[in-house]
């Protein structure tokens, strides 16, 4: 991962590749936005004309290069757009900030240094902005030959290019324990939510639900969490029948894994649950050409929930969290649970199976359940589970649903406090009806129309009496398929992790309300 510095050095004197600046949009053009003023002086004070010229603007993402002013030791400058100038006396938004660090980490893939002059007002600024570049640095490519000629000659060979090595944020204060505090809780959450992009990533021949499992399990021994795997034998002894049956059809078994972080200070505790379906191909009700290719990042919800809890030890938050990653793949076999089946869950209910495809409510039913027998305080789970949210939400904003107002607007303030897109579902009642089976206590499928908000209704049957709980529906921004920006990749994102970390965070703290 790129290496960080806070640094009081003056851009001109400081040997990098590179200096990043600020630019703001403002009514009469381009602003140079605070932090840039040395660089700004050695153009004269005509820094916002140049870029002007040169068609910048100021919105957000915008990245402009230019040659660097005569006696500094850096060759170029790179200008990134911050987007609106903020009204007076109000900082940056801590989201632009994010967004423009990451895109210019991106741009400079393949250097080996960077300054960063980007507004640092105070030490949150310089988490903000320590992890925007941590993860616009990112990319995948444990499967290029190109990269990996890149990666040891540090960009020189190869038709890939290396991440940015080096990032020294310049205006942070090295000796301030705030700031070093935010660059090093960036850092921690940066790094598992990268770790969890490349879980995404990961072709399903590589990642199985075995294969997700040692990942957890070494994680796990390394950060000084408890685990514990329930392979087939397990999950047929203490009665998993959704995640059984979900896995029924692939040669490979599945799994639920159970992380658990304790802190001794702890007065609360969480549990996240994560739809783990290393690869979903419909089962019997096989996905249509067309909607297979990305079916490998189903699940993400799965490696945002190991992430958030690898991230909550690092951190050392003072509250106890539980992970729950609920692993299987689907796939048609003459094995295969049918359309019309009934399988029985580990709460004892029984679903009749109407629609194979409709898989992943299974498996976290039965996670949810077993979470559920911890009594903690409040449970989340996170899963891509409906197309019908992506037609509601689009591609870049995820659902939220509760069996608790308030709790679904605590857990919503903190995706937005975190820089993560989300927005409160509700959970209609007459919803429920439709749900309900001639066969069994229950189907897994219900009206067409709401099909996201039916999913969560039918979430919120296996969740233990006066447990507080949400529902994070995350299937279109998991899995960027578009250009990337700001500090999305394409391919895996990583989102959700933030949002639970940030739960976590006030938790400990005792103001998640």
């Amino acid at each position: 991962m790129t290496a960080l510095t806070l640094s009081t050095a003056a851009a001109p004197g400081l040997r990098a590749d590179a200096i990043v600046i600020g630019v703001a949009k403002g009514a009469g053009g381009p602003l140079v936005a605070p932090g840039a003023e040395a660089v700004d002086k050695a153009y004269d004070g005509r820094l916002a004309a140049v870029l002007e010229t040169l068609g910048a603007s100021g919105s957000e993402g915008e990245v402009t290069k230019l040659p660097a002013p005569s006696g500094f030791k850096a060759p170029v400058v790179v200008a990134v757009g911050l987007g609106a100038e903020p009204e007076k006396d109000a900082g940056f938004d801590p989201e632009a900030l994010r967004r423009a660090a990451g895109a210019a980490a991106r741009a400079l893939a393949g250097a080996k240094k960077a300054a960063f002059a980007l507004p640092l007002a105070e030490a949150a600024d310089a988490g903000v902005v320590a992890e925007g570049v941590l993860l616009g640095a990112y990319s995948f490519d444990a499967y290029k030959e190109s990269a990996k000629d890149a990666k040891d000659s540090k960009g020189a060979k190869g038709n890939g290019k290396a991440p940015l090595a080096e990032a020294a944020l310049l205006g942070g204060k090295p000796r301030d324990k705030a700031y070093k505090a935010a660059v090093e809780r960036a850092a921690a959450v940066a790094e598992e939510l990268n770790r969890a992009r490349d879980l995404v990533n990961t072709p399903p021949n590589d990642l199985n639900p075995e294969a997700f499992a040692a990942v957890a399990q070494t994680a796990a021994r390394e950060h000084g969490i408890k685990v514990q795997v329930l392979d087939e034998k397990a999950l047929v002894k203490g009665g998993y029948g959704g995640i059984l049956g979900v896995g029924a059809g692939s040669a490979s078994g599945p799994r639920l894994v159970k992380l658990s972080y304790t802190s001794p200070k702890a007065k609360k505790s969480l549990a996240f649950v994560g739809k783990g379906i290393t690869y979903d191909s419909g089962g019997i009700s096989l996905k249509p050409a067309g909607h297979n290719e990305t079916m490998k990042c189903d699940m993400a919800g799965a490696a945002a929930v190991f992430a958030a809890v690898v991230a909550a030890a690092r951190l050392g938050l003072e509250v106890n969290v539980t992970g729950w990653l609920a692993l299987a793949e689907n796939m048609p076999s003459g094995s295969a649970t049918r359309p019309g089946d009934v399988l029985r869950m580990y709460s004892g209910k029984t679903v009749e199976v109407l629609n194979t495809d409709a898989e992943g409510r299974l498996v976290l039913a039965d996670a949810l359940w077993a979470a559920s027998q911890d009594k903690p305080d409040a449970i989340i789970d996170v899963a891509t589970l409906t197309g019908a949210m992506m037609l509601a939400l689009g591609s870049r904003t995820y659902g939220i649903m509760a069996n608790d107002d308030a709790f679904r607007s605590a857990v919503h303030e903190a995706a937005e406090e975190s820089g993560e897109p989300a927005w409160p579902m509700p959970l209609p009642e007459h919803l429920r009806k439709g749900m309900d089976s001639p066969t069994a206590d229950i189907a897994n499928m219900g009206e067409r129309m709401g099909g996201g908000l039916v999913a969560g209704l039918f979430l919120r049957e296996f969740v233990g009496e006066g447990i507080t709980w949400a529902h994070l529906d995350i299937a279109g921004p998991a899995f960027n398929e578009g250009a990337p920006f700001g500090y999305t990749p394409k391919g895996g994102t990583g989102t959700a992790v933030r949002t639970l970390v940030r739960v976590a965070e006030r938790v400990a703290l005792g103001d998640l309300g």
